[in-house]
């Protein structure tokens, strides 16, 4: 697999959803982008995203897009750090202080606080049906990015917005913003634990417990049920006689205090973070194949109608199998008249063409119907023409239909020559389907008789 295309894959889907979101208040000018899609691309979502990123370059997505890759490392790196220093600071002599005295249960709801808060709202938020869910350090971190790339004008409110529709359709919103708050809050708390661990290694610090209304066997009880998951871990948990005799300055009960504050921040603060880190990511994983733009929707298939009209059409009708017919025979007795003649030209192509035409010259211009193939053949036969000049256009597809016009045609005129129109400017694409007409003349046998050319001038050349 090729990992670069890979990982472009969400880029370009953001792309070309926020290519979708600007063309929603008015249709862009994108000849030349779709011309280029058709051109260089094969299936219909490789056109719509190619269009999107030529489309996108010219509006400044993508310029803003790298902004954003740019900033979102550092607004990341900052909410960390924020949440370090905030946690830090409620936790009063954790980070430093004079008197040293920690009231371990309000440090430890502290630092445990904000963070089983938004724990929660992030779970509703997974269980029920909420587009955007705003209580998580995910979206603050999209937001802010957005604003930092951004600032208050530009695209990236724009981005925003698409990221977090595709994001909906792929049903990974509560997932990506819950990758990101996670791994917020784990680097946090892995900050938070070397922080604490540092001060509490080599400075002596004083834990306790503190209450004017609560009964003692409440933090007693309190401490107990709360040391029980780390204890699974190897943390101490203070005994009764340690918990009621809390602010002595016994080393061992306050060794275990400090190992009960650690192991609860570690149990409840960073093991649930990783965890669910982790299974964020493994939902990314298996979900981002999601992130595409739904192409059965209204303005897709309406890209889609365009490409049709515009891609090369292949050689139908073809018959491979049967032998080559003998070509007509010429007229004996040509006149000095010249046929030229239109054969299912679009209708918005001026016909006749502008220039000097040869004198005797006869303009035509059928659309392929029967009665105008008659006409055409009737017309030719009736002035038994030097030459015949048919304008064809180049993206039309030559069948068996074309060829028997063609025989019928050489049976009544000297010479006969293919004008092989151009649609629009693209050369490459006008050069494959004229060589995809020449290798059809050759193949049907008419190559010799039947001389194409490019412009109407090398075809009447001569005339």
């Amino acid at each position: 697999m090729n990992l670069a295309a890979h990982s472009a894959a969400p880029s370009n889907a953001l792309i070309t959803e926020a290519v979708q979101l600007l063309e929603e208040t008015g249709p862009l000018d994108d000849a030349a982008a779709m011309r280029e899609a058709v051109a260089r691309q094969e299936n219909m979502q490789q056109r719509v995203a190619h269009r999107a990123a030529v489309l996108g370059e010219r509006t400044g997505l993508q310029q803003e897009l790298t902004r954003m890759r740019n900033a979102a490392p550092w607004v990341a790196a900052a909410l960390v750090v924020l949440v370090v220093m905030v946690g830090l600071t409620l936790a009063g002599s954790v980070v430093g202080g004079t008197e040293r005295h920690i009231n371990i249960l309000a440090a430890l709801l502290s630092l445990l606080g904000a963070h089983l808060l938004t724990l929660c709202f992030w779970v509703v938020g997974l269980l029920l049906p909420l587009r955007a869910p705003k209580a998580s350090f995910g979206w603050l971190w999209m937001t802010l990015t957005a604003r930092v790339a951004g600032g208050r004008r530009g695209q990236t409110p724009l981005l925003l917005r698409a990221a977090t529709r595709l994001l909906v359709q792929a049903r990974l919103l509560p997932w990506v913003l819950g990758l990101v708050s996670h791994a917020i809050w784990s680097l946090s708390f892995l900050a938070v634990l070397g922080a604490m661990l540092f001060a509490l290694a080599f400075h002596r610090y004083t834990l306790s417990w503190e209450t004017t209304i609560l009964d003692p066997e409440f933090f007693l009880h309190a401490v107990q049920a709360l040391g029980r998951a780390p204890a699974w871990f190897g943390f101490a948990t203070p005994d009764a006689a340690t918990v009621l005799a809390a602010g002595a300055s016994d080393p061992a009960g306050q060794r275990t205090w400090a190992l009960w504050l650690t192991g609860c921040i570690a149990v409840y603060g960073l093991l649930p973070r990783l965890l669910l880190l982790m299974l964020s990511a493994a939902v990314w994983r298996v979900r981002r194949g999601g992130l595409q733009p739904r192409l059965d929707a209204p303005y897709y298939r309406r890209l889609a109608s365009r490409f049709e009209a515009m891609a090369p059409s292949a050689i139908v009708d073809p018959d491979p199998g049967r032998a080559r017919a003998a070509l007509p025979a010429r007229p004996a007795n040509p006149t000095d008249a010249v046929l030229i003649a239109a054969y299912e030209l679009p209708l918005e192509q001026s016909w006749p063409p502008g220039g000097a035409l040869p004198p005797h010259a006869t303009v035509l211009r059928t659309d392929g119907s029967a009665e105008a193939r008659r006409q055409l053949i009737d017309t030719a036969a009736r002035l038994r023409p030097r030459a015949l000049v048919l304008a064809c256009r180049a993206a039309a597809s030559p069948d068996r239909g074309t060829e028997r016009l063609l025989r019928e045609l050489l049976a009544h005129c000297g010479d006969c020559r293919l004008w092989l129109t151009a649609d629009g400017d693209d050369v490459e694409q006008a050069a494959h389907a004229r060589a995809r007409w020449h290798h059809w003349l050759a193949d049907t046998g008419l190559g010799p008789t039947v001389v194409a050319h490019d412009a109407l001038d090398a075809s009447l050349q001569g005339l």
